[in-house]
């Protein structure tokens, strides 16, 4: 009798459900499967590195230093044939004793032989260097690496203020809406009514220059795009069937609009604030070139390139190439990268496992 309950017991218990894959354990496994989304991943980290040894001092600290001659040409150009001099010889004549009307005159011999040892005894400038020199003989190479410190910085951290403000005005306009929405909304128009680049100007007038500053300004002025889309799609999700089975089973209102809408409009926010990320690499290029960007006494694309305008006029390219170049795999680096993210996160994708 026994036997038979046991067995009646085991044949009608309940299954025992597996635990369904996380959100994001599910995006990243999708991720992985993008190899270009990887590699880019991959460069974008080989930057990230090289700039935490840069801000450590580990590389590029010297990159004030004047290690090579003036517009020293790359490694592999060779160094620069040596102008032409003409050499004159003055004519000789008897020996003048000069003292009588230069009192200075038996210390000039002394003193040019000083100077002889003194330059002697500092090492040689450097004919070539890697990516070649700047105007002051400055490595291009160092500059661009503690530039892209700099730059990168300035567009990441300006961007993920944006993207906090934008998002979050966002979210609380959309989900609520009401009056709450209708300030904001005026808030946001008022800001769109002003063109972006006189706002830049004006906040970096009052704010003055510097690494900081600049993301604030940015940051300030960057939001607006995101927060019309996060409000769009707040407004979208919040009537639908999760969001009020979450309403339903007791969950908080930062529950349902951070655990359950967010992570579906995910790649929104994502792919937009890549286009803020390239948006604000390009603002600091205008804002140093105006000299409303960083200091003086630092350097970033924004000033190489404005450096090289002069430079290239006589015909020395490689400090814009050098620029330019950095920005350029760093920027593809990191759209390819988005939009792999956009796609492992995208809700629509997820039905087509």
């Amino acid at each position: 009798m026994n036997t038979a309950a046991s067995t009646i017991h085991s044949t009608t218990a309940a299954p025992v459900l597996e635990r369904s894959e996380g959100v994001w354990h599910a995006a990243w496994r999708r991720f992985k499967a993008d190899r270009v989304g990887v590699v880019a991943l991959v460069v974008v980290i080989v930057f990230l590195v090289l700039i935490a040894l840069s801000a450590m001092g580990l590389v590029a600290r010297g990159w004030q230093k004047e290690v090579g001659v003036p517009n020293a040409p790359p490694t592999f150009m060779g160094p620069a044939p040596a102008a032409a001099t003409a050499v004159i010889e003055m004519p000789k004549g008897p020996n003048v004793d000069l003292s009588a009307i230069d009192p200075l005159a038996p210390r000039y011999a002394e003193w040019e032989e000083r100077a002889k040892k003194l330059g002697s005894s500092e090492p040689p400038k450097a004919q070539t260097l890697p990516l070649g020199g700047d105007r002051l003989g400055r490595d291009v190479l160092a500059k661009a690496i503690k530039g892209t410190e700099i730059s990168v910085f300035v567009g990441v951290m300006a961007a993920v203020v944006a993207t906090l403000i934008g998002t979050l005005m966002g979210a609380v306009s959309g989900f609520f809406g009401g009056k709450v929405g209708d300030a904001l909304e005026w808030l946001y128009n008022v800001f769109e009514a002003i063109p972006s680049i006189l706002l830049i100007f004006a906040f970096a007038a009052v704010l003055g220059r510097g690494i900081g500053t600049v993301v604030i300004i940015l940051g300030l002025t960057g939001w607006t795009g995101l927060y019309r889309q996060v409000r769009a799609e707040f407004m979208k999700h919040r009537g639908r069937e999760y969001v009020r089975s979450a309403e339903a089973i007791g969950a908080s209102v930062g529950s349902r609009m951070f655990r359950h809408i967010l992570p579906n409009i995910s790649h929104v926010v994502l792919v937009r604030m890549s286009l803020l990320v390239v948006g604000f690499i390009k603002a600091e290029v205008i804002l140093s070139y105006l000299g409303l960007g960083v200091s003086i006494d630092q350097v970033s694309w924004g000033t190489m390139l404005s450096e090289s305008q002069a430079e290239l006029i006589l015909g020395y390219w490689w400090q814009l190439v050098a620029a330019t170049g950095f920005m350029c795999v760093f920027v593809t680096a990191f759209s390819l990268m988005a939009d792999a993210m956009r796609d492992a996160l995208d809700p629509k994708l997820r039905g087509l496992e």
